[in-house]
């Protein structure tokens, strides 16, 4: 299986079964992650450097105006989408294997978690996986240590509070906060 087979199988199932060929290829596609991670969290880069370093990572051309301070963790990579004029801020760990989209200007504080995996609950199938991508809006503020669960949509414009945790779509022009995050208000445009 290559990389657009696993991310066209990806997009089109909602199960994984442990030892499958695209439960081997995950495994295989973390190695590869590791090694370029690794050069990005060990190394003192220009900011071009660092775009280089994502659109290997990432496996796609990722736009000059990308912004990241590392470290940055990840378990796939190129299952990552990024926009124009993203920020990623330092300690940030992506869990990408099932697709993680962020869209143009927003901003992704430190140690923010997005995950796109769980497990099954049967203890018998433990291991097997169910894939869920998180697709976030243009113009997202997503606060330091908020954890994004796998499936969830954030609408344009919207702001996640610093150590929420978002388990359900959050409406474009809102902010949410809490665990788990709940609506707190409006976003009024000035």
């Amino acid at each position: 299986m290559d990389n657009k087979q696993f991310i066209g199988y990806i997009e089109n199932t909602d199960h994984i079964p442990a030892g499958s060929d695209a439960h081997i290829k995950m495994h295989e596609l973390s190695e590869r992650a590791q090694k370029i991670v690794a050069k990005l969290n060990n190394g003192v880069y220009a900011p071009s450097d660092i775009v280089a370093i994502f659109s290997e990572l990432t496996d796609t051309d990722v736009d000059s105006s990308f912004r990241c301070f590392p470290p940055f963790y990840t378990e796939c990579g190129i299952n990552i989408k990024l926009g124009k004029n993203v920020f990623i801020n330092s300690g940030c760990c992506f869990q990408d294997h099932a697709g993680i989209e962020i869209g143009d200007g927003s901003l992704i504080g430190h140690q923010v978690v997005i995950a796109t995996l769980n497990h099954v609950m049967d203890p018998s199938k433990r291991a097997d996986m169910i894939p869920k991508p998180v697709k976030i809006g243009k113009n997202v503020w997503i606060g330091a240590h908020a954890t994004i669960l796998p499936g969830v949509t954030i609408g344009d414009n919207a702001v996640i509070a610093a150590g929420a945790v978002v388990a359900k779509d959050v409406e474009k022009d809102t902010v949410v906060a809490g665990v788990p995050a709940r609506k707190i208000k409006d976003i009024k445009e000035v």
